[in-house]
């Protein structure tokens, strides 16, 4: 998964206005304390960090 695509999923799960706002003020603790931006900014691959914001949302499967 590339970064362009992390964020086209983003977008669609919590929409374009919201998207970026949430990954980089919602702190997760199984991204070790850190936002997804923060994250990703660390060299997190945008899969591993999709991963974890896909279970904290509780999107369905499809959205895997």
């Amino acid at each position: 998964m590339r970064h362009t695509e992390f964020w086209s999923r983003m977008e669609s799960a919590l929409g374009a206005a919201y998207a970026r706002h949430w990954a980089s003020h919602t702190v997760l603790g199984e991204l070790g304390g850190r936002t997804p931006q923060e994250a990703l900014d660390a060299g997190d691959t945008p899969k591993s960090v999709w991963a974890v914001v896909w279970r904290v949302l509780e999107l369905p499967p499809v959205d895997r």
